[in-house]
Protein backbone atom coordinates (compact mmCIF):
# COMPACT_ATOMS: atom_id res chain seq x y z
CA UNK A 1 0.00 0.00 0.00
CA UNK A 2 1.28 3.43 -0.95
CA UNK A 3 1.17 5.78 2.06
CA UNK A 4 0.12 9.41 2.24
CA UNK A 5 3.01 11.72 3.06
CA UNK A 6 0.64 13.83 5.14
CA UNK A 7 -0.26 10.84 7.29
CA UNK A 8 3.44 10.00 7.65
CA UNK A 9 4.00 13.50 9.06
CA UNK A 10 1.02 13.17 11.38
CA UNK A 11 2.31 9.84 12.64
CA UNK A 12 5.45 11.58 13.92
CA UNK A 13 3.57 14.24 15.85
CA UNK A 14 4.15 14.15 19.65
CA UNK A 15 0.49 13.43 20.37
CA UNK A 16 0.80 10.08 18.62
CA UNK A 17 3.27 8.92 21.24
CA UNK A 18 0.40 9.06 23.75
CA UNK A 19 -1.64 5.97 24.59
CA UNK A 20 -5.33 5.71 23.68
CA UNK A 21 -7.74 2.83 24.30
CA UNK A 22 -11.30 2.05 23.39
CA UNK A 23 -13.90 1.88 26.14
CA UNK A 24 -14.17 -1.33 28.20
CA UNK A 25 -16.93 -0.73 30.77
CA UNK A 26 -16.61 -4.13 32.46
CA UNK A 27 -13.11 -3.20 33.64
CA UNK A 28 -13.87 0.46 34.32
CA UNK A 29 -12.33 1.89 31.14
CA UNK A 30 -15.14 4.39 30.66
CA UNK A 31 -15.00 7.99 31.80
CA UNK A 32 -18.45 9.21 32.76
CA UNK A 33 -21.27 6.88 31.73
CA UNK A 34 -20.94 3.14 32.27
CA UNK A 35 -23.93 0.85 31.61
CA UNK A 36 -23.11 -0.58 35.05
CA UNK A 37 -23.51 2.73 36.89
CA UNK A 38 -26.52 2.64 39.23
CA UNK A 39 -29.61 4.78 38.77
CA UNK A 40 -30.22 7.53 41.34
CA UNK A 41 -32.56 6.37 44.11
CA UNK A 42 -32.99 7.07 47.80
CA UNK A 43 -35.39 5.97 50.53
CA UNK A 44 -35.50 7.36 54.04
CA UNK A 45 -37.14 5.70 57.01
CA UNK A 46 -37.22 7.20 60.51
CA UNK A 47 -34.54 9.72 59.56
CA UNK A 48 -32.21 7.00 58.22
CA UNK A 49 -31.30 6.25 54.61
CA UNK A 50 -32.32 2.66 53.87
CA UNK A 51 -31.79 2.69 50.10
CA UNK A 52 -29.04 4.40 48.12
CA UNK A 53 -28.66 4.24 44.33
CA UNK A 54 -30.57 0.97 43.88
CA UNK A 55 -29.00 -0.71 46.93
CA UNK A 56 -30.84 -1.76 50.08
CA UNK A 57 -29.12 -0.90 53.35
CA UNK A 58 -28.35 -4.56 54.08
CA UNK A 59 -26.37 -4.64 50.81
CA UNK A 60 -24.39 -1.44 51.45
CA UNK A 61 -20.61 -1.66 51.25
CA UNK A 62 -18.63 0.47 53.70
CA UNK A 63 -18.57 3.44 51.29
CA UNK A 64 -22.34 3.40 50.85
CA UNK A 65 -22.81 3.22 54.61
CA UNK A 66 -20.42 6.10 55.28
CA UNK A 67 -21.97 8.35 52.62
CA UNK A 68 -25.52 7.51 53.75
CA UNK A 69 -24.74 8.13 57.43
CA UNK A 70 -22.39 11.12 57.25
CA UNK A 71 -22.75 12.97 53.94
CA UNK A 72 -26.35 12.96 52.72
CA UNK A 73 -28.92 14.94 54.69
CA UNK A 74 -31.84 12.53 55.10
CA UNK A 75 -34.24 15.44 55.65
CA UNK A 76 -33.39 16.94 52.25
CA UNK A 77 -32.70 13.73 50.30
CA UNK A 78 -36.11 12.63 49.06
CA UNK A 79 -37.15 16.15 48.01
CA UNK A 80 -33.86 16.82 46.21
CA UNK A 81 -33.91 13.48 44.46
CA UNK A 82 -37.28 14.37 42.94
CA UNK A 83 -35.71 17.35 41.15
CA UNK A 84 -34.96 16.87 37.47
CA UNK A 85 -31.21 16.38 36.95
CA UNK A 86 -31.21 18.54 33.83
CA UNK A 87 -32.78 21.38 35.82
CA UNK A 88 -30.05 21.07 38.48
CA UNK A 89 -27.39 21.19 35.75
CA UNK A 90 -28.97 24.34 34.36
CA UNK A 91 -29.06 25.91 37.82
CA UNK A 92 -25.32 25.27 38.16
CA UNK A 93 -24.68 27.25 34.97
CA UNK A 94 -27.34 29.92 35.52
CA UNK A 95 -25.81 33.18 36.78
CA UNK A 96 -29.15 34.04 38.41
CA UNK A 97 -28.96 31.01 40.73
CA UNK A 98 -26.60 31.54 43.66
CA UNK A 99 -23.83 29.22 44.72
CA UNK A 100 -25.54 28.91 48.11
CA UNK A 101 -28.71 27.55 46.51
CA UNK A 102 -26.74 24.90 44.61
CA UNK A 103 -24.90 23.80 47.76
CA UNK A 104 -28.22 23.36 49.55
CA UNK A 105 -29.34 21.06 46.72
CA UNK A 106 -26.10 19.06 46.95
CA UNK A 107 -26.89 18.09 50.55
CA UNK A 108 -29.63 15.72 49.37
CA UNK A 109 -27.92 14.24 46.29
CA UNK A 110 -26.68 10.66 45.99
CA UNK A 111 -23.52 9.79 44.02
CA UNK A 112 -25.56 8.55 41.05
CA UNK A 113 -27.63 11.75 41.08
CA UNK A 114 -24.47 13.88 40.95
CA UNK A 115 -23.22 11.75 38.06
CA UNK A 116 -26.48 12.18 36.19
CA UNK A 117 -26.34 15.96 36.62
CA UNK A 118 -22.73 16.22 35.41
CA UNK A 119 -23.42 14.05 32.38
CA UNK A 120 -25.85 16.74 31.16
CA UNK A 121 -23.02 19.31 30.97
CA UNK A 122 -20.43 19.95 28.28
CA UNK A 123 -16.95 21.24 29.03
CA UNK A 124 -17.79 24.92 28.60
CA UNK A 125 -20.81 24.58 30.89
CA UNK A 126 -18.69 22.84 33.51
CA UNK A 127 -16.16 25.66 33.34
CA UNK A 128 -18.93 28.22 33.75
CA UNK A 129 -20.23 26.31 36.76
CA UNK A 130 -16.75 25.92 38.25
CA UNK A 131 -16.24 29.69 38.09
CA UNK A 132 -19.31 30.06 40.29
CA UNK A 133 -18.91 27.03 42.52
CA UNK A 134 -15.31 27.26 43.75
CA UNK A 135 -15.25 28.10 47.44
CA UNK A 136 -12.63 30.86 47.63
CA UNK A 137 -13.12 33.87 45.39
CA UNK A 138 -9.42 34.39 44.64
CA UNK A 139 -7.68 31.64 42.64
CA UNK A 140 -4.27 30.36 43.66
CA UNK A 141 -1.55 27.89 42.76
CA UNK A 142 0.63 25.18 44.30
CA UNK A 143 3.96 23.75 43.18
CA UNK A 144 6.32 20.81 43.50
CA UNK A 145 9.87 21.46 44.74
CA UNK A 146 12.00 18.31 44.61
CA UNK A 147 15.25 17.01 43.14
CA UNK A 148 16.59 13.59 42.29
CA UNK A 149 19.43 13.77 44.83
CA UNK A 150 17.26 15.14 47.66
CA UNK A 151 19.84 17.91 47.86
CA UNK A 152 18.60 20.25 50.62
CA UNK A 153 20.63 23.28 49.49
CA UNK A 154 19.19 23.21 45.99
CA UNK A 155 15.74 22.54 47.42
CA UNK A 156 15.88 25.61 49.67
CA UNK A 157 16.93 27.80 46.74
CA UNK A 158 14.23 26.37 44.47
CA UNK A 159 11.61 26.95 47.18
CA UNK A 160 12.65 30.60 47.47
CA UNK A 161 12.35 31.11 43.73
CA UNK A 162 8.94 29.42 43.67
CA UNK A 163 7.81 31.74 46.45
CA UNK A 164 8.73 34.78 44.38
CA UNK A 165 6.67 33.45 41.46
CA UNK A 166 3.65 33.47 43.75
CA UNK A 167 2.97 29.84 44.69
CA UNK A 168 0.95 29.90 47.92
CA UNK A 169 1.64 26.22 48.68
CA UNK A 170 4.76 24.14 48.07
CA UNK A 171 5.02 20.37 48.16
CA UNK A 172 8.07 18.14 48.24
CA UNK A 173 8.77 14.43 48.42
CA UNK A 174 11.83 12.22 48.57
CA UNK A 175 13.81 9.75 46.54
CA UNK A 176 15.27 8.28 49.73
CA UNK A 177 12.75 8.13 52.59
CA UNK A 178 15.28 8.91 55.33
CA UNK A 179 15.98 12.28 53.70
CA UNK A 180 12.42 13.42 54.50
CA UNK A 181 13.25 15.67 57.50
CA UNK A 182 15.93 17.50 55.50
CA UNK A 183 13.47 18.10 52.68
CA UNK A 184 10.87 19.49 55.06
CA UNK A 185 13.49 21.75 56.65
CA UNK A 186 14.80 23.01 53.31
CA UNK A 187 11.31 23.75 52.02
CA UNK A 188 10.35 25.61 55.20
CA UNK A 189 13.43 27.84 55.15
CA UNK A 190 13.42 28.42 51.40
CA UNK A 191 9.74 29.29 51.14
CA UNK A 192 9.83 31.71 54.07
CA UNK A 193 12.90 33.39 52.60
CA UNK A 194 10.71 34.49 49.68
CA UNK A 195 7.77 35.70 51.77
CA UNK A 196 5.76 34.83 54.85
CA UNK A 197 2.66 32.65 54.82
CA UNK A 198 3.60 30.05 52.22
CA UNK A 199 2.31 26.64 53.33
CA UNK A 200 4.53 23.58 52.81
CA UNK A 201 4.17 19.82 52.93
CA UNK A 202 6.44 16.78 52.69
CA UNK A 203 4.62 13.99 50.87
CA UNK A 204 5.49 10.72 52.62
CA UNK A 205 3.91 7.75 54.30
CA UNK A 206 1.30 9.11 56.65
CA UNK A 207 2.92 8.51 60.05
CA UNK A 208 6.14 10.37 59.19
CA UNK A 209 4.21 13.12 57.46
CA UNK A 210 2.15 13.67 60.61
CA UNK A 211 5.26 13.73 62.83
CA UNK A 212 6.86 16.44 60.68
CA UNK A 213 3.63 18.46 60.81
CA UNK A 214 3.49 18.15 64.61
CA UNK A 215 7.07 19.46 64.82
CA UNK A 216 6.03 22.53 62.82
CA UNK A 217 8.39 21.72 59.96
CA UNK A 218 5.43 21.40 57.58
CA UNK A 219 2.08 23.16 57.69
CA UNK A 220 -0.33 21.07 55.63
CA UNK A 221 -0.87 17.65 54.08
CA UNK A 222 -2.84 16.33 51.13
CA UNK A 223 -1.53 12.86 50.31
CA UNK A 224 -4.23 11.21 52.42
CA UNK A 225 -5.69 8.93 49.76
CA UNK A 226 -9.24 7.68 49.59
CA UNK A 227 -10.77 5.34 47.00
CA UNK A 228 -14.09 4.72 45.30
CA UNK A 229 -14.52 0.98 45.86
CA UNK A 230 -14.34 -1.19 48.94
CA UNK A 231 -11.82 -3.62 47.46
CA UNK A 232 -9.29 -0.86 46.70
CA UNK A 233 -9.79 0.65 50.16
CA UNK A 234 -9.06 -2.77 51.68
CA UNK A 235 -5.92 -3.13 49.52
CA UNK A 236 -4.70 0.04 51.18
CA UNK A 237 -5.43 -1.28 54.68
CA UNK A 238 -7.84 1.60 55.18
CA UNK A 239 -11.48 2.50 55.68
CA UNK A 240 -13.34 5.81 55.59
CA UNK A 241 -13.28 5.73 59.40
CA UNK A 242 -9.50 5.29 59.64
CA UNK A 243 -9.04 8.21 57.26
CA UNK A 244 -11.40 10.24 59.43
CA UNK A 245 -9.23 9.53 62.46
CA UNK A 246 -6.11 10.61 60.58
CA UNK A 247 -7.79 13.82 59.44
CA UNK A 248 -8.70 14.66 63.03
CA UNK A 249 -5.10 14.04 64.11
CA UNK A 250 -3.89 16.77 61.74
CA UNK A 251 -6.66 19.17 62.68
CA UNK A 252 -6.06 18.71 66.41
CA UNK A 253 -2.48 19.92 65.92
CA UNK A 254 -3.45 22.89 63.78
CA UNK A 255 -2.23 21.47 60.48
CA UNK A 256 -4.29 22.05 57.35
CA UNK A 257 -5.08 18.93 55.33
CA UNK A 258 -7.17 17.70 52.46
CA UNK A 259 -7.78 14.25 51.05
CA UNK A 260 -6.53 13.02 47.67
CA UNK A 261 -8.47 10.98 45.15
CA UNK A 262 -8.96 10.95 41.40
CA UNK A 263 -10.57 9.31 38.41
CA UNK A 264 -8.81 6.17 37.27
CA UNK A 265 -7.26 5.01 40.54
CA UNK A 266 -9.69 2.11 40.92
CA UNK A 267 -9.04 1.04 37.30
CA UNK A 268 -5.30 1.22 37.90
CA UNK A 269 -5.68 -0.96 40.99
CA UNK A 270 -8.03 -3.42 39.22
CA UNK A 271 -10.98 -2.71 41.49
CA UNK A 272 -13.36 -0.55 39.44
CA UNK A 273 -16.29 -2.99 39.73
CA UNK A 274 -17.36 -2.11 36.20
CA UNK A 275 -18.41 1.42 37.18
CA UNK A 276 -17.46 4.64 35.40
CA UNK A 277 -14.41 6.49 36.67
CA UNK A 278 -16.45 9.59 37.49
CA UNK A 279 -19.07 7.69 39.50
CA UNK A 280 -16.36 6.17 41.69
CA UNK A 281 -14.69 9.55 42.10
CA UNK A 282 -17.97 11.17 43.14
CA UNK A 283 -18.14 8.59 45.94
CA UNK A 284 -14.69 9.78 47.04
CA UNK A 285 -15.81 13.42 46.97
CA UNK A 286 -18.83 12.60 49.10
CA UNK A 287 -16.75 10.62 51.59
CA UNK A 288 -14.42 13.60 51.97
CA UNK A 289 -17.44 15.78 52.65
CA UNK A 290 -18.75 13.29 55.22
CA UNK A 291 -15.41 13.19 57.02
CA UNK A 292 -15.40 16.97 57.31
CA UNK A 293 -12.02 17.72 55.73
CA UNK A 294 -11.85 21.19 54.25
CA UNK A 295 -10.92 20.06 50.76
CA UNK A 296 -9.82 17.51 48.21
CA UNK A 297 -6.94 17.19 45.79
CA UNK A 298 -8.40 15.65 42.67
CA UNK A 299 -8.14 15.85 38.91
CA UNK A 300 -7.05 12.23 38.43
CA UNK A 301 -3.61 13.11 39.94
CA UNK A 302 -1.10 10.26 39.46
CA UNK A 303 -3.66 8.16 37.54
CA UNK A 304 -4.16 10.73 34.78
CA UNK A 305 -2.93 8.36 32.08
CA UNK A 306 -6.05 6.22 32.58
CA UNK A 307 -8.81 8.80 31.97
CA UNK A 308 -6.65 10.56 29.39
CA UNK A 309 -6.65 7.39 27.29
CA UNK A 310 -10.45 7.04 26.95
CA UNK A 311 -13.10 9.21 25.25
CA UNK A 312 -14.33 12.16 27.33
CA UNK A 313 -11.60 11.45 29.93
CA UNK A 314 -10.30 15.01 30.27
CA UNK A 315 -13.93 16.14 30.55
CA UNK A 316 -14.32 13.67 33.43
CA UNK A 317 -11.30 15.20 35.16
CA UNK A 318 -12.94 18.63 34.97
CA UNK A 319 -16.20 17.09 36.19
CA UNK A 320 -14.55 15.67 39.32
CA UNK A 321 -13.11 19.10 40.13
CA UNK A 322 -16.58 20.60 39.75
CA UNK A 323 -18.10 17.85 41.92
CA UNK A 324 -15.73 18.83 44.75
CA UNK A 325 -16.84 22.45 44.64
CA UNK A 326 -20.47 21.31 44.46
CA UNK A 327 -20.03 20.02 48.01
CA UNK A 328 -18.48 23.30 49.20
CA UNK A 329 -14.92 22.03 49.55
CA UNK A 330 -11.57 23.40 48.48
CA UNK A 331 -10.36 21.85 45.23
CA UNK A 332 -6.69 21.45 44.39
CA UNK A 333 -7.44 20.60 40.80
CA UNK A 334 -4.58 18.42 39.64
CA UNK A 335 -2.53 19.26 36.53
CA UNK A 336 0.27 17.82 38.64
CA UNK A 337 1.28 14.84 36.53
CA UNK A 338 2.73 14.70 33.06
CA UNK A 339 0.34 12.77 30.83
CA UNK A 340 1.02 13.71 27.22
CA UNK A 341 3.90 14.25 24.82
CA UNK A 342 1.83 16.97 23.16
CA UNK A 343 2.29 20.54 24.41
CA UNK A 344 -1.02 21.45 22.79
CA UNK A 345 -2.86 18.70 24.63
CA UNK A 346 -1.20 19.51 27.97
CA UNK A 347 -2.17 23.17 27.62
CA UNK A 348 -5.74 22.31 26.61
CA UNK A 349 -6.21 20.22 29.76
CA UNK A 350 -4.73 22.90 32.00
CA UNK A 351 -6.95 25.65 30.57
CA UNK A 352 -10.04 23.81 31.85
CA UNK A 353 -8.93 24.78 35.37
CA UNK A 354 -6.98 27.97 34.69
CA UNK A 355 -9.72 29.86 32.84
CA UNK A 356 -12.57 29.36 35.36
CA UNK A 357 -10.07 29.45 38.23
CA UNK A 358 -9.85 26.96 41.08
CA UNK A 359 -8.55 27.13 44.63
CA UNK A 360 -5.27 25.64 43.40
CA UNK A 361 -5.06 25.43 39.60
CA UNK A 362 -2.10 23.09 39.86
CA UNK A 363 -1.46 20.77 42.76
CA UNK A 364 1.27 21.19 41.87
CA UNK A 365 3.14 22.85 39.10
CA UNK A 366 6.72 21.60 38.84
CA UNK A 367 8.81 24.61 39.92
CA UNK A 368 11.86 22.56 38.92
CA UNK A 369 12.77 20.75 35.67
CA UNK A 370 10.51 17.74 35.19
CA UNK A 371 13.45 15.35 35.28
CA UNK A 372 14.00 16.59 38.85
CA UNK A 373 10.35 16.19 39.85
CA UNK A 374 10.10 13.15 42.13
CA UNK A 375 6.32 13.09 41.65
CA UNK A 376 7.04 11.68 38.16
CA UNK A 377 6.79 15.06 36.48
CA UNK A 378 4.06 17.68 36.27
CA UNK A 379 1.85 18.86 33.43
CA UNK A 380 4.14 21.90 33.25
CA UNK A 381 7.58 22.59 34.70
CA UNK A 382 10.06 25.41 35.27
CA UNK A 383 10.85 25.65 31.56
CA UNK A 384 7.16 26.43 30.89
CA UNK A 385 6.90 29.33 33.34
CA UNK A 386 7.20 32.02 30.68
CA UNK A 387 4.49 30.34 28.59
CA UNK A 388 2.19 30.22 31.62
CA UNK A 389 2.80 33.85 32.52
CA UNK A 390 2.16 34.97 28.95
CA UNK A 391 -1.11 32.95 28.78
CA UNK A 392 -2.23 34.87 31.89
CA UNK A 393 -1.41 38.09 30.04
CA UNK A 394 -3.01 36.99 26.75
CA UNK A 395 -6.28 35.97 28.39
CA UNK A 396 -6.33 38.60 31.17
CA UNK A 397 -6.78 35.74 33.63
CA UNK A 398 -5.26 35.19 37.07
CA UNK A 399 -3.40 31.89 37.14
CA UNK A 400 -1.91 32.61 40.55
CA UNK A 401 1.61 33.49 39.34
CA UNK A 402 3.52 36.68 38.61
CA UNK A 403 6.55 37.66 36.53
CA UNK A 404 9.85 37.75 38.40
CA UNK A 405 13.07 39.68 38.08
CA UNK A 406 16.24 37.62 37.56
CA UNK A 407 18.26 39.74 40.00
CA UNK A 408 15.66 39.25 42.76
CA UNK A 409 15.53 35.51 42.09
CA UNK A 410 19.30 35.20 42.38
CA UNK A 411 19.26 37.15 45.67
CA UNK A 412 16.42 35.03 47.12
CA UNK A 413 18.10 31.78 46.12
CA UNK A 414 21.35 32.95 47.72
CA UNK A 415 19.65 34.00 50.96
CA UNK A 416 17.79 30.70 51.21
CA UNK A 417 20.95 28.66 50.71
CA UNK A 418 22.89 30.81 53.23
CA UNK A 419 20.05 30.47 55.78
CA UNK A 420 20.14 26.70 55.49
CA UNK A 421 23.93 26.82 55.76
CA UNK A 422 23.84 28.52 59.17
CA UNK A 423 21.10 26.20 60.46
CA UNK A 424 23.19 23.16 59.50
CA UNK A 425 26.19 24.72 61.20
CA UNK A 426 24.32 25.45 64.45
CA UNK A 427 22.82 21.96 64.60
CA UNK A 428 26.13 20.24 63.89
CA UNK A 429 24.93 18.78 60.61
CA UNK A 430 27.37 18.09 57.73
CA UNK A 431 28.63 21.46 56.53
CA UNK A 432 27.18 23.26 53.54
CA UNK A 433 30.10 24.80 51.69
CA UNK A 434 30.18 28.20 50.04
CA UNK A 435 30.67 26.32 46.77
CA UNK A 436 27.31 24.60 47.31
CA UNK A 437 25.63 27.90 48.14
CA UNK A 438 26.96 29.42 44.93
CA UNK A 439 25.91 26.39 42.85
CA UNK A 440 22.39 26.46 44.30
CA UNK A 441 22.12 30.20 43.70
CA UNK A 442 22.79 29.98 39.97
CA UNK A 443 22.03 26.34 39.12
CA UNK A 444 19.10 24.72 37.36
CA UNK A 445 19.20 21.13 38.59
CA UNK A 446 21.03 18.72 40.86
CA UNK A 447 23.52 18.11 38.06
CA UNK A 448 24.84 21.60 38.81
CA UNK A 449 25.42 20.75 42.50
CA UNK A 450 28.55 19.34 44.16
CA UNK A 451 28.08 15.85 45.62
CA UNK A 452 27.26 15.60 49.32
CA UNK A 453 28.10 12.80 51.75
CA UNK A 454 24.82 10.91 51.64
CA UNK A 455 25.56 8.65 54.61
CA UNK A 456 26.36 11.57 56.92
CA UNK A 457 23.39 13.55 55.66
CA UNK A 458 21.03 10.67 56.40
CA UNK A 459 22.37 10.35 59.94
CA UNK A 460 21.80 14.05 60.50
CA UNK A 461 18.32 13.98 58.95
CA UNK A 462 17.28 11.24 61.36
CA UNK A 463 18.39 13.42 64.26
CA UNK A 464 15.60 15.89 63.46
CA UNK A 465 12.99 13.30 64.37
CA UNK A 466 15.01 11.66 67.14
CA UNK A 467 15.76 14.96 68.90
CA UNK A 468 12.41 16.58 68.11
CA UNK A 469 13.96 19.59 66.37
CA UNK A 470 11.02 21.90 65.70
CA UNK A 471 10.14 24.84 63.54
CA UNK A 472 10.52 27.04 66.61
CA UNK A 473 14.10 25.80 67.06
CA UNK A 474 14.83 26.75 63.45
CA UNK A 475 13.32 30.22 63.91
CA UNK A 476 15.51 30.79 67.01
CA UNK A 477 18.67 29.79 65.16
CA UNK A 478 17.92 32.07 62.23
CA UNK A 479 17.12 34.98 64.54
CA UNK A 480 20.37 34.49 66.45
CA UNK A 481 22.42 34.28 63.24
CA UNK A 482 21.08 37.47 61.66
CA UNK A 483 18.26 36.13 59.49
CA UNK A 484 15.55 37.88 61.48
CA UNK A 485 13.03 38.35 58.67
CA UNK A 486 12.89 34.66 57.79
CA UNK A 487 12.87 33.74 61.48
CA UNK A 488 9.88 36.00 62.12
CA UNK A 489 8.01 34.55 59.15
CA UNK A 490 8.51 31.01 60.44
CA UNK A 491 7.39 32.07 63.91
CA UNK A 492 4.28 33.74 62.47
CA UNK A 493 3.47 30.52 60.60
CA UNK A 494 3.70 28.60 63.88
CA UNK A 495 1.37 31.11 65.53
CA UNK A 496 -1.17 30.42 62.79
CA UNK A 497 -1.14 26.80 63.95
CA UNK A 498 -2.36 27.92 67.36
CA UNK A 499 -5.07 30.20 65.98
CA UNK A 500 -6.30 27.51 63.57
CA UNK A 501 -7.94 29.95 61.14
CA UNK A 502 -6.21 28.35 58.16
CA UNK A 503 -8.10 25.13 58.81
CA UNK A 504 -11.11 26.85 57.22
CA UNK A 505 -12.13 25.80 53.73
CA UNK A 506 -9.77 26.91 50.95
CA UNK A 507 -7.42 28.75 53.29
CA UNK A 508 -4.17 30.33 52.19
CA UNK A 509 -2.04 32.87 54.07
CA UNK A 510 -1.06 36.03 52.23
CA UNK A 511 2.20 37.98 52.54
CA UNK A 512 0.66 40.15 55.29
CA UNK A 513 0.19 36.93 57.33
CA UNK A 514 -3.59 37.17 56.98
CA UNK A 515 -5.62 34.02 56.34
CA UNK A 516 -7.70 34.24 53.16
CA UNK A 517 -10.36 31.55 52.94
CA UNK A 518 -13.94 30.83 51.93
CA UNK A 519 -14.95 32.54 55.19
CA UNK A 520 -13.59 36.02 54.44
CA UNK A 521 -13.13 35.68 50.66
CA UNK A 522 -16.28 33.81 49.70
CA UNK A 523 -16.91 33.32 46.00
CA UNK A 524 -19.86 35.53 45.07
CA UNK A 525 -19.85 35.08 41.31
CA UNK A 526 -23.24 35.87 39.71
CA UNK A 527 -22.20 36.75 36.18
CA UNK A 528 -20.33 39.65 34.53
CA UNK A 529 -19.06 42.26 36.96
CA UNK A 530 -19.22 39.94 40.00
CA UNK A 531 -16.96 37.40 41.65
CA UNK A 532 -13.20 37.60 41.29
CA UNK A 533 -11.96 40.39 39.06
CA UNK A 534 -8.36 41.44 38.52
CA UNK A 535 -7.56 44.55 40.51
CA UNK A 536 -5.69 47.28 38.61
CA UNK A 537 -2.59 46.45 40.66
CA UNK A 538 -2.80 42.73 39.90
CA UNK A 539 -3.37 43.40 36.20
CA UNK A 540 -0.29 45.63 36.08
CA UNK A 541 1.68 42.82 37.72
CA UNK A 542 0.47 40.25 35.16
CA UNK A 543 1.02 42.59 32.19
CA UNK A 544 4.59 43.49 32.96
CA UNK A 545 6.44 40.46 31.68
CA UNK A 546 10.14 40.97 31.19
CA UNK A 547 9.94 40.25 27.45
CA UNK A 548 7.65 43.20 26.71
CA UNK A 549 9.31 46.23 25.13
CA UNK A 550 7.95 49.75 24.95
CA UNK A 551 7.09 51.00 21.45
CA UNK A 552 8.00 54.47 22.74
CA UNK A 553 11.63 53.36 22.72
CA UNK A 554 11.65 53.27 18.90
CA UNK A 555 11.71 56.21 16.50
Amino acid sequence: MKHSKRFEILKERPVNKDGFVTEWPEMGFVAMASPNDPKPTVKVENGRIIELDEKKREDFDMLDQFIADYTIDPIAAEKVMELDSLDIARKMVDINVSRTEIIEISKGMTPAKVLEVLNHMNVVEMMMALQKMRARKTPSNQCHVTNVRDNPVLMAADAAEAGLYGFDEQETTVGVVRYAPFNALALLIGSQTARGGILTQDSLEEATELRLAMLGLTSYAETISIYGTESVFIDGDDTPWSKSFLASAYASRGAKMRFTSGTGSEVQMAGAEGKSMLYLEIRCVMMAKGVGVQGLQNGSISCIGIPASVPSGIRAVLAENLATTLFDMEVASGNDQTFSHSEIRRSAKMLCQMLPGTDFIFSGYSAVPNNEDMFAGSNMDSSDLDDYLIIQRDMMVDGGLKPVDEEKVIEARYQAAKSLQVVFEELGFPIITDEEVDAATYGNSSEDMPQRNVVEDLKAAERILQDGISGFDIALILAQRGYGTTAERIFNLLKQRVAGDYLHTSAIINKENIVVSAINDENDYKGPGTGYRLSPERWEEIKNIRQAISPRDFD
